[in-house]
């Protein structure tokens, strides 16, 4: 009785704060805006991955070999310029896109006016100190470090306010409405032009404002005042352990966890792994242990409670028919990351047998993970993004070298050992269910 109790105590509390979460209008188009640069990303860090591969021999080729004056690696910087090194163009134009459909409002020009803002915020001037130089110069020009990472966060900022601008003009009715026999695009672009000029004149402005304190202009303020803390937090111990503690209570309660918590906490990772990609980038070691990569390649493998582990036990010592199917049909979708099958097939959602290690293994992986690499025993990230369905060890290897991918099988080794008991009972319980259902089978 007093499991029921609490569990009906966790749905009670949690439940309708995860509703509440998940359907918040901004949370959500911080999810699809970056939805929307994932592919690039991926690709980006993908070309990354192929200059700086883990093998010494094939670095020096990369680097030392010239065509037509550069070397092949510059070649595959190229896309990783074109796509990493800029994410925050994506995410703006993503976010202000999948805001401006959520509050009804053309998202196609709310992505575009988003964009415009961000820019006319941005610094077209940055300090530029040449190779034999003394003292930095001031350069025209626009900084690829706002574009790239440090301007994530104004960026998401800047799409809210210019879209909720845009709303607020267009409800009003200050648009241009042209005849009915004007081709659509054509009106609705006119009918962006009243919005629009409020939102650039509103930004510029905004501009003016910034440029009389002491940081000058808007990025470097919230940068120093809300980015750069929000990283701090963000990377450390503490609170990675209690967005996964989160993250997985809703996942027993049946809600997927990790959407809500990625909404908030992704954009941070995100930071942080473009900050890593940067130093890799110049021939530095990365520094942030906590990112996108610790969290998708170390905390959980197979899956939310790092289920993985569940299923290689289950493969080998379950007994129950129920639990043998089951975990023969979805150990191959787990070694890709993909565990719905188990967490409602088995069922992991509400079962009290499972909560323990479902909750507590991600715990011990990530506690793990960011001890050896603190100590220096495991490289730490590179910051090259890869598909979360990677299986482990290749993971391991492509982003830590190969202490990266030992470290990964000696925590679903260690999974294994923690899931065992559970499993065990999960199987005797599943084998006394059969029996009575055989006998009831008979009886009638």
């Amino acid at each position: 009785m007093k499991k029921r109790n609490f569990m009906d105590i966790l749905e009670a509390k949690l439940m309708p704060m995860a509703a509440k979460i998940s359907g918040n209008v901004h949370l959500s188009s911080i999810r699809d805006g970056f939805a929307l640069a994932m592919p690039l990303l991926i690709i980006g860090s993908m070309f990354m991955l192929i200059s700086n591969f883990p093998i010494q021999a094939w670095i020096d080729l990369l680097r030392n070999t010239e065509v037509n004056g550069n070397t092949i690696a510059s070649y595959f910087s190229a896309a990783t310029n074109a796509s990493f090194t800029i994410m925050s163009i994506f995410v703006v134009i993503g976010i202000g896109n999948a805001y401006g459909s959520r509050i009804k409002v053309n998202a196609l020009f709310s992505g575009v006016v988003s964009l415009v803002a961000w820019f006319i915020l941005m610094p077209f001037e940055f300090d530029f100190t040449p190779e034999d130089g003394k003292e930095a110069l001031k350069v025209s020009g626009l900084s690829l470090d706002w574009l790239g990472a440090k301007g994530v966060f104004i960026g998401i900022i800047t799409a809210f306010v210019a879209v909720r601008i845009y709303k607020m003009v267009v409800d009003r009715g200050l648009v241009i409405k042209m005849p009915a026999g004007v081709p659509p695009t054509v009106g609705e672009s006119f009918a962006s032009l009243f919005p629009a000029t409020f939102v650039m004149a509103t930004f510029v402005i905004i501009k003016f404002i910034f440029s009389l304190t002491p940081w000058e202009n808007a990025f470097s303020f919230v940068y120093s005042v809300l980015q750069l803390p929000l990283q701090h937090v963000g990377g450390s111990l503490p609170a990675i352990i209690l967005v996964y503690l989160f993250a997985h209570v809703l996942w027993f309660l049946g809600i997927h966890g990790t959407n809500i918590t990625d909404s908030v906490f992704m954009p941070v990772l995100y930071a942080l792994s473009a900050e890593n990609l940067a130093k890799v980038n110049a021939g530095l070691l990365p520094e942030n242990i906590i990112n996108v990569q610790f969290q998708n390649l170390f905390a959980t493998f197979g899956g939310a409670g790092s289920t993985l582990s569940l299923l290689i036990v289950a493969v080998l010592i379950s007994k129950s028919k129920r639990l043998k199917q089951l975990s023969s049909l979805s150990i191959l979708p787990a070694v890709f990351g993909i565990n719905e099958p188990v967490i409602y097939g088995l069922p992991i959602v509400l079962n009290p047998l499972l909560l323990i290690p479902f909750i507590f293994v991600p715990m011990i992986n990530i506690i793990i993970t960011y001890i050896t690499m603190s100590i220096g025993l495991v490289p730490i990230t590179n910051g090259i993004i890869m598909p979360w369905t990677t299986p482990p060890v290749i993971s391991g290897f492509l982003s830590s070298n190969w202490q990266g991918a030992v470290l990964q099988v000696f925590l679903i080794v260690l999974g294994c050992i923690i899931y065992y008991p559970f499993v065990v009972a999960v199987d005797k319980n599943n084998i006394l269910q059969e029996e009575n259902l055989i006998k009831e089978n008979k009886e009638k």
